[in-house]
Parts: structure tokens; C-alpha cells; sequence
């Protein structure tokens, strides 16, 4: 069979610049492309294609999501906004500095759980196989489908990029290879709304003049531990045995000489485990005041007790997370007996943690959620014994969930959310 498919049509194309059906030139040309089944799908800078997609009139404008307080950090950037050298992760002044006229929009998590969602759904319609990395972006194994979907992988995910334009109204990337490795490498080639093939023969030839840090988890400190030892070009890993590579760096070496040569073995796998769900902020200014961090940490108990509810899942501990001015980090946890979603147990279970921590010093950032999830059962966390009033906050909390659900997350607000935050 050929190997010239049309991104537009999706069909096979006899000759190379045009399609011969459409007339198209969205053509994917590679000698193997219809023999490879495992595909890394990359949304392109998703949060901010999700607000361009609601807000027409943020289609020319260079968007930034994420804090825009004085220590605000980039979540995402559109492309437009990338071009000034925005990018993830990047202090908000900078990226101010580097984009003035750059419009900032906050994050709307709820509404990019959603449509991560729907993503994910359309991704499972396809194969069972599907290894979610984060909200955007997913591995997919679609070895076996080519008798479902009536042709091979390549030809389904042109299919489903086209749809997901369609249907949802963003962009994907793809890479399309043999290994995750490989797959999530090709992924990164094209964007945005790019479709790149690499097989395992071409990669040896295709990583070796890269730097090592090229390959994914290779930071910083390990980049210096290499150039001390006379390693920056991945072509030098490729040149010495993986024995080599292994007696010098551990398990760290062993891994990299296998990517090294595009050698990846580890398997798509579905079942990825939340292992827990949080929220958190860091302030504008530090913070000491008891009653001023009590109701931040309130905010954060809805923020998570709302994805946890979202997923119907429910946390055997509550996680209390602070960072002071010194930037020390402390992790409080206290079990939650029976397991509970609700803000109100949350906060509650925390407060006296809170209040301990409380002694005049300053905290930069605070965070609230829950571990050891399991199912939901809803209605087994309000048996408290020692709490008669429990009972009457849950109903009140599921209640305010309902009228949230229909009129919007900012329809209903409880009393500590808005002003006083003791104990009812």
C-alpha cells in the first residue's frame, strides 16, 4: 500500500505535493507511516485554545493564562505569544516584559477538566489503550484496530485529529512511532497542529547531533553530571556501550543509553491511578494572620473538594501544604475517617493544623487536598459522632453543588468564602 496519506480527505494519495482526491497538500509522506501504532497526542497550548475558541475576539491577540499578581507564573501561551519568547512556567513580570500587549486571562480549570475529558472520551472510542500524561496529552496504542476503524493507525488518528477540531474546537499535535519514547519525540516536531512520523531505523541518525538534555527527563543537574564527563551530544551516549553508560550513572545511564537509540520498551498503560488531588496559591504578599490564612485555605479546600466530586472519587487523608517566606515547605496530613469530598470536612480537619503552624511567621503559599483516594460513598462522611451539626453542612454542601451545577461554579458561596471564616 502506498505510504502518501492526506491529512485533509484521509485517503491515500498516488503522487507526492497533491492530493489526488482533494486536490489537498496537507499530505503525510514516510515509507512506514502505515505500519507504526503507538501515537502521542499533544493539545497545542490547550488552555489558551480553549479561551480563544469561547472568546472569538481573542483570535489576534497574544494571550498568556495563568497568576497575574506579582508573582504570578505562566501556565500556558498561545503562539502568538510564544513568539516573544513566552513560555510555561515563566514569572508573569517577564512575561509582561517580554509581551506588553499580551491580554492575561486567569485559569479556568473547571472548564479545561472538561474538555480534557471529552478528549480522553474520544481517545477510548478509538482504542482501550490510553495512558493520560496530564490534562492535555495522552499516549495511545492502536495496534490490532486496522479491522475496527477499516484502516491502519495512521489513518484513524488523521481521522480523529480532524474530528477533534470539529468536535471540540482546538488543535492536536501527533506523533506517530513505535515506542513512547519516539512517539512523544515526533509529537514536538510539527506544531502547532502537526502530524510527525519517526521510526526506529531513522532515530539513531535523527537524535545524534542533538544535545543530550533533547531527551525528556534529562534536567539540569544530570546535563552537568554528563559534561563533566565529557558527554553534551547524544551521538557520544550512542557511541559507548550501554555497559558503559550503566557502571557511570546507574539506572540513569542505563536509560538514557536505551533512548539514546530510540530503544524504549515500556508499555501504553491505562491503568494510571490518581494517587491524589490538591489545589493551592501563592499570595501576592505573605501572609500571617490566622484568619486571613483561613480563608485562603478555605478557597483551596473547594478548589479540590470540586475535582474530587468531578472524578466521584473520595480522600482517606487530608493534606495540609504550606510555604513560608523562606520558601521551606510543610506537608500536614490527617486521616479522614470514613473517606469524604467534602470542602467542609476538608477545611475543618486542617484548621487546627493551620492554626498550630500559626506563630508568626509568614506563608507565601498554601494548598489543601486529599490522598489515599478510593469511590465515593456518598453519605458515609458525615457519621461523626462528636459532631451533631455535620450532618446538616453536608446536606447544605451537596445542595450548594447541585445550584452550582445548574447556575455556575460563582452562583452560590458559602459564608467563609466571602467574609467570616470561624466554624459555623
Amino acid at each position: 500500500m502506498p505510504d502518501i496519506w492526506c491529512r485533509s480527505c484521509m485517503q491515500v494519495s498516488f503522487a507526492p505535493g497533491r492530493c489526488t482526491h482533494c486536490s489537498g497538500t496537507r499530505l503525510l509522506d514516510h515509507p512506514e507511516s502505515s505500519k507504526l501504532n503507538i501515537a502521542h497526542i499533544d493539545c497545542d497550548a490547550f488552555y489558551a485554545s480553549i479561551e480563544k475558541r469561547d472568546d472569538p475576539s481573542l483570535a489576534t491577540i497574544p494571550l498568556i493564562i495563568g497568576g497575574n499578581g506579582r508573582r504570578g507564573v505562566v501556565a500556558t501561551a498561545c503562539y502568538m505569544a510564544r513568539a516573544f519568547g513566552v513560555h510555561s512556567a515563566m514569572p508573569m513580570y517577564r512575561a509582561k516584559k517580554l509581551c506588553p500587549d499580551a491580554r492575561i486571562l486567569p485559569p479556568s480549570m473547571s472548564k479545561y477538566s472538561h474538555e480534557g475529558e471529552r478528549l480522553r472520551t474520544m481517545m477510548r472510542n478509538l482504542t482501550p489503550l490510553v495512558e493520560p500524561l496530564s490534562i492535555d496529552e495522552a499516549f495511545m496504542d492502536l495496534t490490532g484496530t486496522a479491522r475496527v476503524h477499516g484502516g491502519p493507525p495512521v489513518q484513524t488518528l488523521m481521522q480523529f485529529q480532524n474530528d477533534v477540531e470539529q468536535e471540540i474546537g482546538i488543535t492536536v499535535s501527533i506523533g506517530l512511532s513505535c515506542n513512547k519514547f519516539l512517539a512523544k519525540t515526533a509529537s514536538d516536531l510539527d506544531k502547532p497542529r502537526g502530524f510527525s512520523i519517526l521510526a526506529q531505523d531513522e532515530a539513531l541518525m535523527f537524535l545524534a547531533d542533538r544535545p543530550v538534555q533533547f531527551i525528556y527527563g534529562v534536567g539540569p543537574a544530570f546535563t552537568r553530571k554528563l559534561a563533566a564527563a565529557g558527554i553534551t551530544k547524544i551521538k557520544q551516549i550512542q557511541n559507548l556501550p550501554i555497559e558503559t553508560m550503566t557502571n557511570r550513572f546507574g539506572e540513569q545511564g542505563w536509560r538514557l543509553a536505551h533512548l539514546a537509540r530510540g530503544l524504549d520498551t515500556r508499555k501504553v498503560s491505562p491503568e494510571q491511578n490518581r494517587k491524589s488531588i490538591s489545589s493551592e496559591t501563592t499570595f501576592s504578599d505573605n501572609i500571617s494572620n490566622l484568619a486571613a490564612l483561613e480563608k485562603q485555605l478555605w478557597q483551596q479546600c473547594e478548589k479540590a473538594s470540586r475535582q474530587a466530586k468531578a472524578k466521584d472519587l473520595a480522600g482517606g487523608t487530608a493534606v495540609l501544604k504550606l510555604k513560608d517566606e523562606h520558601h521551606q515547605t510543610i506537608s500536614r496530613q490527617k486521616p479522614l475517617d470514613p473517606p469524604s469530598n467534602l470542602a467542609d470536612v476538608l477545611f475543618r480537619t486542617l484548621q487546627p493544623s493551620l492554626a498550630k503552624e500559626t506563630t508568626g511567621r509568614f506563608f507565601r503559599l498554601i494548598g489543601a487536598g486529599f490522598t489515599n483516594l478510593v469511590p465515593n460513598l456518598e453519605g458515609d462522611e458525615w457519621r461523626d459522632l462528636l459532631d451533631s451539626e455535620a450532618p446538616r453542612r453536608a446536606r447544605a454542601e451537596r445542595a450548594m453543588d447541585n445550584a452550582r451545577a445548574r447556575f455556575g461554579v460563582d452562583a452560590v458561596q458559602k459564608g467563609r468564602a466571602i467574609g467570616s471564616i470561624k466554624p459555623d
